[in-house]
């Protein structure tokens, strides 16, 4: 089965195995819904696996290329669809357990098995004969009473192939090989670094006089931190936010908090063994010469054409359209900080570790709030539970506890998600503590996709994981207003993924700049006043949130939306501007940062949210390269439709029935067509920017 790289939802069918071994990657599942038999699965049972995987699609592919027949839309694109489901199946747990449960075992097996699965890919996307077969169907589309599905199936495949070379001449498609491989291994040791150096480095506290000014609860995770690190009287601070953030924002201890802050901004900038730089320039390098083998003249052309912006002009265009507000708006908040600076007597200048600690002098100045008020009334479960409860008015779905599902880690949990009426949608698992062996941010993937070809339904199964705060001795996990938005988020992704409701998989190919509405909408359901009071209790008193502190988050809700903006806006133009080389040299990391950063005027107050060397949406992969700008392109969509629940009621059910079905449930190459049978327009700008306070 091909995946397209167009899409986010790299999703393909699977329908279960036969092959009879001792290896469980390899046989049936026997189990609830035939979800994974993680506490069966070792380490050892991948690499064959994946070798049987590349095998199987290597003979059900070369079947389909050298069918005797001539080709049809059944016999070719139906049946790529559902070819490969084995290497699909492996490969799905390995990436889940890679990313959020990895060790030096797993982290060996993708090193040795990356350049193998690019050049199974390649062998098939290069393969002459098939392509053949699939030029001759879309050549041919207009005369086979297609439906809508099988069209944008048909197209997406045919796109897929020509961008992966297969219209390129023997030696060029000789070199595009060559630097997939290459690519694919400097991913892998990206990751690798990423993840290496953010657990390498951590602050360790001896005298409790530098805890001076951080909150019980802060100091108590960082003493647990030192004990499991058999540090026992001492605190540990890592680079993982629910860690380093409460640091920033509370510590009264100026030069620790440089000290942290300027650890994490330069992960993978050390010149160590986990240093990025010439890795992510070659990255950057090898992506021009693939783009110009396949007639393009940068990254960013080769991927925005298919994607809503369609080109880079129209990313920049859109850019600056939001830059030069949020720029003032962050000069403003800067001089408040500096004034507050100034009337403490500090005889010095704003730094970007002074950020997050005046920040909240400033929350709690002009609004009297700040993050420990609020903090007792997110408990983990409470907030998960607010979010499931948004998910069940909107579309009539419930979320059942399933103890008898296997996981990966202990502090995963399962859910069945079922329809009002009680039929199946599918299995659900949230992950949302750190681990040494969990990468860092927040993502929903799957570990099986929904299908229905041929009448056989296939039911999904997704996983949420983040980073949030764990719960420690005496408290349970009570969770920032940041990680409670991100939890709202990432459910989000996952209803898109749960709703899912196509014959093939490979239809729903969505635009990058697309697929962040479904996530960020339901933000805003998140904070909303009468939604809150459903699930913000104080996890020791049972109070609700009272008016008062909601009145307090209503006020302060445009607090530091400059600094916000611009720290993801400097990032977004980072990663464009990495994207429109043209030249192959590989190009000094430090210098081109500088001069991509001092372009657009950021000031030294803000950092890019992500530096170059560990900017992971970019450089740990393909996912978002030339992309990171989608999260504020959605968000231009989100804040228009959520307007819409506002305008007509937040739980009117015609209307989260109609976002459903033309949204969440299914994938379109023109996702804005999908949009406006939902909103009746295409997206006004003026809602983000209200949202925002960039008016």
């Amino acid at each position: 089965m091909r995946k397209f790289i167009s899409s986010l939802f790299i999703l393909i069918l699977f329908l279960g195995c036969t092959i009879q071994s001792d290896n469980p990657l390899l046989t049936d599942w026997n189990t609830p819904f035939q979800t994974p038999p993680f506490n069966e699965i070792e380490n050892e049972h991948f690499l064959p696996a994946i070798q049987e995987g590349i095998k199987a699609e290597l003979a059900e592919v070369e079947a389909i290329a050298n069918n005797p027949e001539a080709p049809t839309f059944e016999n070719t694109i139906a049946a790529l669809e559902k070819s490969g489901k084995l290497l699909y199946r492996v490969n799905r747990v390995f990436s889940c357990l890679n990313g959020a449960n990895t060790n030096e075992g797993l982290q060996a097996i993708s090193q040795e098995t990356a350049p193998m699965l690019s050049k199974h890919n390649d062998d098939i996307n290069l393969n002459p004969k098939l392509f053949g077969r699939i030029k001759t169907i879309y050549e041919n589309k207009e005369k086979l009473n297609l439906n809508n599905e099988e069209q944008t199936l048909l197209e997406n495949y045919y796109q897929s192939f020509v961008r992966s070379g297969a219209d390129l001449n023997k030696e060029d498609k000789a070199r595009l090989r060559k630097i997939n491989e290459e690519l694919s291994n400097l991913y892998v040791q990206f990751r690798k670094n990423h993840l290496n150096q953010t657990n390498a480095i951590c602050l360790i506290i001896e005298n409790k006089a530098d805890l001076a000014g951080l909150p019980d609860d802060i100091i108590k995770a960082a003493a647990e931190m030192a004990k499991n690190r058999n540090m026992e009287g001492k605190w540990i601070f890592t680079l993982q936010k629910p860690s380093f953030i409460p640091f920033l924002q509370y510590s009264e201890k100026r030069d620790l908090r440089e000290k942290v802050f300027k650890a994490y901004i330069n992960r993978g900038n050390n010149d160590d063994e986990y240093d990025n730089k010439k890795i992510i320039s070659r990255i950057a390098a090898l992506r021009v010469k693939r783009a110009n083998l396949l007639g393009y003249k940068t990254h960013a052309d080769f991927v925005l054409e298919r994607n809503m912006a369609k080109n880079p002009a129209n990313v920049y265009d859109f850019l600056d359209k939001l830059w030069k507000p949020a720029l003032t708006r962050s000069k403003m908040e800067a001089a408040d900080m500096q004034a507050i600076i100034d009337k403490e007597g500090g005889n010095f200048k704003l730094q970007a570790w002074d950020w997050w600690y005046y920040a909240e002098k400033v929350k709690k100045e002009k609004y009297a709030l700040d993050e420990n008020m609020l903090r007792p009334y997110f408990k983990m479960e409470n907030v998960r539970k607010g979010a499931f409860d948004v998910a069940e008015k909107l579309y009539g779905i419930k979320f059942i506890p399933r103890n008898d599902i296997q996981v990966y880690h202990k502090d995963v949990e399962v859910f069945e998600v079922q329809e009002s009426d009680g039929r199946h949608i599918g299995v659900f698992y949230s992950d949302y503590y750190p681990r040494d062996g969990k990468r860092s941010g927040a993502w929903s993937s799957s570990l099986r996709s929904q299908s229905n070809i041929d009448g056989e339904y296939i039911h999904p199964l997704v996983f949420n994981v983040g980073n949030f705060a764990k719960p420690t001795a005496d408290k349970p996990s009570l969770m920032s207003i940041d990680e409670t938005l991100t939890l709202f988020h990432e459910l989000g992704h996952a209803l898109n993924s749960l709703f899912g409701n196509t014959t093939y998989t490979g239809s729903r190919s969505v635009p990058i700049d697309f697929v962040e509405l479904p996530s960020q909408i339901m933000e805003n359901w998140a904070m909303d006043p009468s939604v809150l009071k459903t699930y913000a209790v104080h996890y020791e008193t049972g109070e609700v949130i009272p008016d008062s502190l909601i009145r307090k988050l209503e006020n302060s809700k445009l607090f530091n939306q400059g600094f916000e903006t611009v720290e993801y806006l400097a990032a977004s133009f980072l990663d464009m501007d990495w994207h429109m080389l043209t030249d192959t040299t590989e190009v000094n990391a430090d210098i081109f940062e500088k001069q991509s950063l001092s372009k657009i005027g950021l000031i030294p107050e803000i950092e890019s949210r992500y530096q170059s060397a560990n900017f992971g949406h970019i450089f740990s992969s393909g996912g978002y390269s030339a992309g990171y700008y989608s999260y504020i392109w959605a968000g231009v969509l989100d804040a228009d439709a959520y307007q819409a629940f506002k305008e007509k009621g937040l739980f009117d059910k015609d209307l989260a029935a109609s976002f459903r079905r033309n949204v969440l449930s299914l994938g379109s190459t023109d996702m804005m067509k999908q949009y406006v049978k939902f909103r009746g327009a295409e997206p006004d700008i003026k809602a983000l920017l209200e949202r925002r306070g960039l008016e």
